[in-house]
């Protein structure tokens, strides 16, 4: 399966010779869009393409923005976690003008609640991966060239998050934040968007 989506971005490459390619990677929560991410680039660059990956986690708001008392937990997760200007302003609007970045952009740094800078290098021949759940809403899906959605049953994905999201707490406690603030929003999500209906290529995993 990783063989046939390679093959997809090299086509689209090949007729893209403009701009860089702006690829997706969709899925929620526990779907492991990082690793399939990971992959894909790995498996482009053994192919000879200069590739980029991007995670949208990387561009969120400070706790005081992402987390507030003026809404429902799932709608500040929903609406308020990404700097979503942010990233259509330096990475997806002049790739879109087909210009090279060669800047430093400001990234989350986790640990210390607050941004560093990372010198972001994209010019007309490189593939672009950006990997991030809610990348098909309105503001984001008509800047992609090409969506990829990862299609995960919600008892999987589950699992896998409890298993990674230690940092919460206990299984209670990371159950508890889940159906708070992220189940609900990807519901939304699904309901507005229809991620895996809109996708261009659908991964069962």
């Amino acid at each position: 399966m990783m063989k046939n989506i390679v093959e997809r971005m090299i086509n689209l490459h090949s007729t893209n010779k403009r701009n860089p390619l702006l690829i997706g990677i969709d899925g929620l929560g526990g779907a492991a869009k990082t690793s399939y991410s990971q992959e894909l680039k790995k498996n482009l660059e053994a192919e000879g393409f200069s590739t980029v990956l991007l995670h949208m986690d990387d561009f969120i708001h400070p706790k005081r923005i992402r987390y507030h008392a003026n809404a429902p937990e799932w709608s500040c997760y929903y609406n308020d976690q990404w700097r979503y200007q942010c990233v259509i302003d330096q990475i997806f609007t002049p790739i879109k003008m087909g210009k090279k970045i060669n800047q430093a952009i400001e990234l989350y740094d986790k640990e210390h609640d607050t941004y560093k800078k990372e010198t972001i290098f994209i010019d007309n021949d490189t593939i672009v991966l950006v990997e991030g759940v809610f990348i098909q809403r309105l503001e984001l899906r008509a800047y992609f060239d090409f969506v990829i959605y990862i299609d995960v049953s919600k008892e999987k994905r589950l699992q896998r998050v409890l298993a990674r999201d230690t940092y919460i707490g206990n299984h209670a406690k990371i159950l508890e934040k889940y159906e708070k603030r992220y189940f609900p929003a990807e519901e939304y999500d699904q309901e507005k968007c229809s991620p895996c209906l809109k996708a261009d290529y659908v991964v069962k995993n």
